[in-house]
């Protein structure tokens, strides 16, 4: 399989992802007593994006000066594409990870520990994964057409179902834990596990922390397709993926007390899969543009969230107007 790609590429992102995540723990356990405020989280936000977009403009103009404009032009847009793509899916991930969170009651000052294992635990899944399905696409070419088929499935799932909460007490493995661990009450600090009376007891945060990582792998099944659907180039499908979730705990914070407001984002998303799905069971008849692809997602993507926020003051001047007539008739 072809790929941009080369040793020193591969080592400078490579250790561009190790200082990051050092970065990332370093800032963590600096503040490990600390709240995340929404500036903090706005500006770390978009800081984590700058360093994507200036990637993007690094790789072109280096494809630029050695291989053409035209690769330039290609190789950037597939990975702006897969890195617009890819972070739009973990929105829908932190979602979930805000519902765990409230469930267990997770205190604000240990949830960023758990985002952070979270994106730790992503990221080895993810260059797992991406180095399979690479494989698994130099071997078997008609595998495009599953990976088609799965997406465009799991889009229609997602829409018939999109307003179905998840149940946390059905889920296996959290059944599971409680039923062969010995769980403590509360929480203590960011400790996983404590000793007590001989016996290994595991916190909440454990718990937490586990659901995360399979949350993890279940989002992964649907991502990992869905950029292979934009390029099948290893090195601009991991670093698409990789600086994508690196800004995962920044992003939940910001989006933390915002998840009412981008209720119909889960419509957009769904249309996002079925759209991608398209466009690999369509490979062979019809090859999609990688701009055209990057068009409609922004606007599946830009038309779901304005429609959250219309849709969001029309419930606040509706229950404005419900509470109005409600004291005019007790004055009455």
């Amino acid at each position: 399989m072809e790929s941009i790609g080369n040793i020193w590429l591969w080592s400078g992102f490579s250790l561009f992802v190790l200082f990051a995540v050092a970065l990332d723990l370093r800032g963590v356990k600096k503040h490990e007593d600390e709240v995340v405020s929404f500036k903090q989280a706005l500006w770390w936000s978009l800081l984590w994006v700058g360093l994507a977009l200036l990637f993007c403009a690094g790789l072109w103009l280096w494809l630029d000066a050695t291989a053409g404009r035209e690769l330039a032009h290609l190789k950037a847009s597939e990975f702006l594409t897969g890195y617009v793509i890819e972070k739009s899916l973990s929105v829908d991930n932190l979602f979930v990870f805000l519902m765990i969170f409230t469930a267990f009651r997770v205190p604000p000052v240990l949830q960023r520990e758990a985002i952070v294992i979270g994106v730790i635990g992503a990221i080895i899944l993810r260059v797992i994964m991406i180095l399979i399905g690479a494989w698994l696409i130099a071997k078997f070419h008609w595998i495009l057409y599953l990976f088609g088929a799965f997406l465009l499935v799991t889009g229609v799932k997602m829409l018939v179902f999109a307003d179905a909460a998840p149940d946390l007490e059905t889920n296996p493995v959290l059944k599971w834990m409680r039923g062969h661990l010995r769980i403590t009450n509360d929480y203590r600090g960011m400790r996983l596990w404590v000793q007590e009376a001989g016996y290994r007891f595991y916190t909440p945060l454990f718990l937490v922390v586990v659901l995360i990582g399979v949350t993890d792998i279940i989002f992964a099944v649907d991502s990992i397709p869905a950029i292979f659907a934009i390029t099948t180039d290893p090195f601009i499908v991991m670093t698409s993926n990789i600086f994508a979730i690196l800004g995962l705990r920044a992003l939940f914070f910001l989006l933390a007390g915002m998840a009412e407001k981008f209720r119909l984002l889960k419509y957009g998303l769904a249309l996002v899969l079925a759209f991608i799905g398209v466009k690999m069971l369509l490979l062979d008849v019809y090859k999609i543009p990688v701009a055209m692809s990057l068009g409609v997602v922004l606007f599946l993507l830009i038309a779901s969230m304005l429609a959250s926020v219309w849709a969001s003051a029309e419930r606040s001047e509706s229950r404005a107007r419900k509470q109005a007539k409600r004291q005019h008739g007790g004055h009455t």
